[in-house]
């Protein structure tokens, strides 16, 4: 296949230009039908990655794409079924969460003495779970996440596909240490991603879908309602990375989020587990070369959840030291310096977020 500024020729063909995606998809689908292997339809990509390199000292895209042919009318595949890729080894992108990511080194959470004696050892001894781009500490007793804290490269994410995940097992983790689906069966309760997957898959493609499968570990799933995001302040939860990414001037397009339930001791049984009512998370990033810490706090009402009735959610823009307080964590120095003010109490209540028009920055 070659190109000019005319549009896409492929076999002597040609057709006028319609914009990168839809030149390569053109092409795809002349080289499939052409082949005889399958048509355009049965083209599903799940992956499209842009990476650049330089060619005779010009800076030159390198496009690569990931796709799925279902079988054609007589059974066979179009192409050999290809093995699924190992875990990644060698590149570093297996060692967890990145402390010096954003070019000042950010320790993870320490457990304070509240909580220290509830973390779980993992199978070989220790108490910090690694995975690509994410790394976690989880309650021995609560068998969920006391933290999970992950990296975010904004100019290097790509768009994969879930398809063909599901959740399973952490292989760092006893099995019977980690809450499964053994909970979500026949009720209206989500396995809600911790560290977002939409956050994970990034860098060379191969690292971007192991880190895309090891987001579907047990580990970084904890129960939420079934609307939760999409109830609490129009989605002010799921889009706070995506928002600080497009309201703020951030640096290398880098962030580092902490994130995780609130294991409070009330939280109510349901299936023999505790579901918390409250969630947090911290994001940390440089703006104008300083560093800069926001915290967040979720809550969902389940007073009648006996019912599995849904109350009502509500975000809130706190500081670290009311997360501090509420999960009986302790963050590091260099991030509680870099903490926002403390945002004003009215009346006696503090307002939630109405949006993320609302969130100071």
């Amino acid at each position: 296949m070659s190109t000019d500024t005319t549009g896409v020729r492929v076999k002597g063909r040609s057709e006028p230009a319609r914009g990168a995606a839809g030149e390569l998809l053109t092409a795809l689908g002349w080289f499939l039908r052409d082949g005889g292997a399958a048509s355009l339809a049965d083209l599903d990509v799940s992956a499209i990655g842009i990476e650049y390199g330089t060619v005779e000292g010009r800076r030159v895209p390198e496009l690569s794409i990931r796709f799925v042919l279902e079988p054609g009318p007589g059974g066979h595949e179009a192409f050999p079924a290809r093995e699924a890729t190992e875990a990644v080894d060698g590149d570093g992108a297996g060692d967890g969460y990145d402390p010096s990511f954003l070019g000042v080194e950010i320790p993870v959470p320490a457990p304070g003495d509240a909580v220290l004696a509830d973390v779980a050892p993992t199978v070989d001894g220790g108490t910090v779970v690694r995975h690509v781009h994410f790394s976690l500490q989880m309650s021995a007793s609560r068998r969920l996440a006391l933290w999970v804290g992950w990296n975010i490269d904004g100019g290097a994410l790509k768009a994969l596909s879930r398809r063909g995940l599901g959740f399973a097992r952490d292989p760092q983790v006893a099995e019977d240490g980690q809450v499964g689906d053994e909970l979500y069966a026949g009720n209206r309760l989500d396995r809600g991603h911790i560290a977002r997957r939409a956050d994970l898959v990034w860098g060379p493609l191969r690292v971007a879908e192991s880190a895309n499968r090891d987001s579907f570990y047990f580990t970084n799933i904890a129960p939420q309602l079934d609307d939760f995001n999409q109830s609490a302040r129009d989605g002010v939860w799921g889009r706070l990375e995506d928002a600080v990414l497009a309201d703020v001037d951030v640096e290398d397009l880098k962030v580092s989020v902490f994130g995780g339930p609130v294991l409070a001791a009330d939280d109510r049984v349901y299936r023999g587990v505790r579901l918390p009512r409250e969630y947090w998370k911290v994001l940390a990033f440089r703006e104008d070369g300083a560093l800069r810490a926001r915290a967040f706090l979720l809550t969902q009402a389940l007073d009648r959840f006996e019912a599995l009735d849904l109350d009502e959610f509500r975000a809130f823009q706190v500081t670290l030291p009311e997360v501090e307080a509420r999960t009986g964590l302790r963050f590091p120095d260099v991030l509680r310096a870099a903490d926002g003010p403390a945002l004003p109490v009215l009346a006696g209540r503090r307002e939630p977020l109405g949006g993320l028009a609302d969130i100071r920055w």
